[in-house]
């Protein structure tokens, strides 16, 4: 083991001194003999030391027998990688997420019971315009008692029509509020305001004009009757009974259709009925104030029609036409009328020009008639009695300028009307703006 440790010793050496490059050969064959017996004592000693150090010392230490290794550089410390640099990214160019899509509110209130409560309130009076038929037909038979006589037949069917057929729209339009439809929004609308218009005039005339027909038709009774002793009305009965009846005809007239304009001209009613009806409708097709002139003239036809069948009487400047000719201008009026109803609605500009060149010409021909000839006259060729003539004759507001100031009055609005419904009509390459209803624009 000694001399295997020597030659290990001797190569290192060697190959030392080789690496240098200085020397040959260092040992010559006196200095290996003499080496030799050198190495051999040390190399007994270094094999003692050796075998002590395998055991533990007493401090617990342990010491490895082979030679420590060659020192390597010290690794340096690796450095740590840069950090890395965050993209910061602009909110001002790049858009924001989409945010999940929350549930809103409607920002309407629902108004279906409303609209429910509002149609029975219309069907309750589409059924009593239909009790005023079987009534005319009982005063029909309850002045053939009278003295002087019924009222021609003619006279009640057009009457008994007329309230029939406010029965059926009331019940109609009753009906469609109920069922929450857009086209029963539009058409209570149009309805109530001409409803208004007319309860109005009709209501201010009337409360001018019941003293004094009242006290006419109690001094006619009284006439009428010498034999019989009538019981005189004193004047505080008198204003009683004019008061109630002023009451009742305001409150249906003017109060009723006040209360459908402030209802269905909300917002929130228009909504729902789109919301219950998400179907376009033909009222949706034009705006309301056009719907509003075209159900006017479409109205005048159909009472052209039923008063040209029923009592033919046509006032042409200054003279009243009966019998064929008067139903025939009458059916040629309706026509008319139903011509601009339609055009209006597909808002047609010519139609427009029409309508505002036949207004002033009826106002005109309604006026001469009604101030030059005689209305008794035109009755009696209607196949009126003579006593019939007298009562209608002896009637103040027959007598008086009142109805014809009114139907001047009512017909110089509706042609004012007409006037403001120009900015709806365009030319064909302009459309024309769409604009909502009162109710929307309200």
């Amino acid at each position: 083991m000694s001399k295997a440790m020597s030659n290990s010793f001797i190569g290192r050496r060697s190959k030392f001194q080789n690496q240098e490059g200085s020397r040959t050969t260092l040992y010559t064959e006196r200095n290996r003999k003499y080496f030799g017996a050198a190495a051999g004592v040390w190399t007994s000693s270094f094999m003692i030391a050796t075998s002590l150090l395998r055991y533990p010392f007493l401090l617990g230490g342990f010491v490895e027998t082979a030679l420590p290794p060659d020192p390597e550089p010290t690794p340096e410390p690796a450095t740590a990688p840069p950090p890395t640099a965050i993209p910061v990214v602009s909110t001002a160019a790049t858009p924001p997420l989409p945010e999940a899509p929350t549930p809103v509110a409607p920002a309407f209130r629902d108004r279906g019971t409303g609209l429910v409560i509002f149609g029975v309130a219309q069907i309750i009076l589409g059924l009593l315009a239909g009790l005023m038929v079987p009534l005319i037909a009982l005063s029909a038979f309850m002045a053939r008692l009278a003295p002087g006589g019924a009222m021609p037949p003619r006279q009640l069917i057009s009457g008994a029509v007329t309230y029939a057929f406010i029965a059926a729209a009331l019940l109609a339009l009753g009906i469609g509020s109920v069922r929450m439809k857009r086209w029963a929004r539009a058409l209570t609308l149009v309805t109530s305001w001409y409803w208004l218009i007319i309860g109005t005039l009709g209501t201010v005339s009337l409360t001018a004009m019941l003293p004094v027909t009242m006290r006419t038709a109690l001094a006619q009774a009284q006439q009428n009757s010498p034999g019989t002793s009538a019981p005189e009305i004193t004047t505080g009965v008198m204003a009683v009974i004019i008061t109630v009846m002023i009451v009742f005809l305001a409150f249906f007239l003017v109060m009723v259709p006040i209360a459908f304009l402030i209802f269905y001209s909300r917002n929130d009613v228009a909504e729902t009925c789109r919301r219950r009806d998400p179907v376009e409708r033909w009222t949706d097709r034009a705006p309301l104030p056009v719907l509003g002139a075209s159900v006017a003239f479409f109205t005048g036809s159909l009472y052209s029609v039923l008063v040209g069948l029923t009592t033919p009487m046509f006032p042409f400047f200054g003279h009243y036409l009966t019998g064929i000719p008067a139903a025939g201008c009458l059916v040629a009026l309706a026509a008319l009328d139903l011509y601009l109803a339609i055009a209006l609605f597909r808002l047609r500009l010519s139609a427009w020009w029409i309508a505002i060149v036949a207004a002033p010409v009826r106002m005109l021909a309604v006026a001469l008639s009604y101030s030059r000839a005689g209305l008794m006259q035109a009755y009696s060729k209607m196949g009126w009695s003579d006593e019939q003539l007298n009562r209608l004759n002896s009637n103040p507001v027959l007598r008086s300028r009142v109805v014809l100031w009114l139907g001047v009055i009512f017909m110089l609005a509706f042609f004012g009307y007409l006037l403001w419904l120009k900015r709806f009509f365009k030319t064909s390459n302009a459309p024309a703006p769409p604009v909502a209803a009162p109710a929307q624009a309200g």
